[in-house]
């Protein structure tokens, strides 16, 4: 099924994605790196499946574990020891329990990020950027498709070169160097060339020209804005209440933490605010099946 907040307009995107990744990498209350890493997880899933399974799994999962084991090894701080280490450093509580915090928020924001790049496209990053920085905005929307691109070419040339003979995983050493040295001569003469191609095609398009006009296929209708103001009221009640102390954690030099009511709503609203696409998604899925249902 379809990703139904990507069809939303892209100023409604780039503000949500705004808010969960300031959330994501400043708010180091336990609740809220758990929430953001869930639902990161589950829209990583609803975009792009098991590819984004084998993200968790074979990359944030073990840089999660690198983080938190490092921290504790190198830092010391904290009044709880729980163990001597052999190098006459204290294992402390503290240590460990803010290396978890690290390795929740370090997979948060990889997981949001790789939902952003799946939901902010090249022609939404021109589209949004495009008339306030144009030649940033077009550098970094080819950077943004030049990744992808240049994969998929590079296995089109793999094959290629091995119904010729060339492949790079069989023969001696000799053998493999040489073909994996034509491989990479011709994917950077592919991709100077389209570089070349698309800079060429883009100016004598009149990109950047003062007063030029562009065709977008983006309208802000009455949905836009009625997710934008869900949006807007669940970010700034988690921002409120941030300010006001309602997410208040320390790590350092003993645990503390916020018991204030103010707290339960705050981490509410941001638990809504994290699962608001696949909220969407699947209200999409139900309203779907009940058409369906009708046929």
């Amino acid at each position: 099924m379809k990703d139904c907040f990507s069809t939303y307009h892209p100023v409604v995107n780039l503000v949500y994605f705004a808010l969960v990744l300031g959330c994501a990498m400043f708010l180091l209350h336990p609740v809220c790196l758990v929430i953001a890493l869930l639902c990161g997880a589950g829209y990583a899933l609803c975009l792009n499946g098991k590819k984004a399974l084998g993200l968790c799994l074979k990359g944030v999962l073990p840089m999660m574990v690198f983080a938190a084991v490092l921290n504790p090894i190198f830092s010391h701080e904290g009044v709880t020891i729980l163990a001597w280490l052999p190098s006459g450093n204290p294992l402390t509580l503290e240590s460990i329990l803010y290396g978890l915090a690290a390795a929740g928020m370090l997979g948060g924001v990889v997981l949001w990020f790789s939902c952003f790049s799946a939901v902010i496209t090249s022609d939404k990053f021109v589209y949004l950027f495009g008339r306030v920085i144009p030649a940033l905005s077009l550098v970094l929307s080819m950077a943004l498709r030049f990744v992808p691109r240049f994969l998929q070419q590079l296995k089109v040339v793999t094959r290629a070169q091995k119904c010729i003979g060339r492949d790079p995983s069989r023969g001696s050493l000799f053998h493999r160097v040489r073909c994996a040295g034509a491989i990479l001569k011709i994917m950077i003469s592919w991709a100077l060339e389209n570089g070349i191609d698309t800079a060429d095609s883009m100016k004598s398009r009149g990109y950047g020209l003062p007063g030029r006009t562009a065709f977008s296929v983006y309208r802000f209708d009455r949905r836009d804005g009625q997710a934008l103001a869900v949006i807007a009221l669940l970010g700034g009640a988690v921002l409120a209440g941030a300010a006001f102390g309602g997410l208040t954690w320390r790590y350092f030099p003993s645990v503390k933490w916020s018991t204030a009511p103010l707290s339960l709503c705050v981490l509410a609203a941001y638990a809504a605010l994290c699962a608001f696409p696949i909220i969407l998604n699947r209200k999409e899925e139900r309203k779907w099946k009940a058409l369906r249902s009708k046929i």
